[in-house]
C-alpha cells in the first residue's frame, strides 16, 4: 500500500498526528463556547460530545449556564485539568491562551478555522504541546474517516 502525503497544511501536521490527537484525547476547554446554534464553536461542541469527548465550554459572558448539558466556566484555568485546548476566538487571543495552556498542563492547542498565530505556536511546540492551527475536528473527521458513519449524521444536525 502506498501512502499519499497530505497536503501541506499551516501547522505542518500529518494526518497520523491528526489521527492521533483526535483519537486520544479526552478532556477539551472549548474556548469561545456559543449558545448560538448556528456558530461553528456549538456545532462542534455538540459533535465532540457525541463522539465521546469530555468538553468544558469556556466564555465568560456565559459562565453558569448550561451549553449541551455541560456548564459554562469563565476562564480556562476553570476547566482544568484538560488535555486540550480547542480555541474558537479571534488569533488576537491565542497568545495568551497558549500560555494559559502552557501553564495549566495541556497537551496540546486546537486553532479553529482561520485561526492562525505561528509566534504563540512556536511557544507552545517548545514547551511540548502539539499544535494544530486553522482546522476543524469535524472536517478532519470526514476527511480521515475517524468516528464512523454516525460522525455524518452529527454534523448534518449540527450545521
Amino acid at each position: 500500500m502506498t501512502l499519499v502525503p497530505s497536503a501541506i497544511s499551516t501547522d505542518g501536521q500529518s494526518d497520523e498526528t491528526i489521527r492521533q490527537l483526535l483519537t486520544t484525547t479526552r478532556r477539551i476547554a472549548l474556548v469561545g463556547a456559543s449558545a448560538k446554534p448556528w456558530r461553528a464553536s456549538h456545532g462542534v461542541m455538540r459533535f465532540l460530545l457525541g463522539h465521546g469527548f469530555d468538553v468544558t465550554p469556556v466564555n465568560p459572558e456565559l459562565a453558569g449556564q448550561s451549553l449541551h448539558g455541560r456548564i459554562v466556566v469563565a476562564r480556562l484555568a476553570d476547566a482544568a485539568p484538560l488535555d486540550m485546548v480547542d480555541v474558537f476566538r479571534n488569533s488576537s487571543h491565542v497568545g495568551a491562551l497558549v500560555d494559559e495552556a502552557i501553564r495549566l498542563g495541556a497537551n496540546s492547542i486546537w486553532m479553529q478555522l482561520g485561526v492562525v498565530d505561528q509566534e504563540a505556536a512556536s511557544r507552545a511546540r517548545a514547551a511540548g504541546l502539539t499544535v494544530v492551527m486553522d482546522r476543524c475536528p469535524v472536517i478532519e473527521d470526514r476527511r480521515l474517516h475517524l468516528f464512523g458513519a454516525s460522525s455524518s449524521a452529527i454534523e448534518a444536525a449540527s450545521h
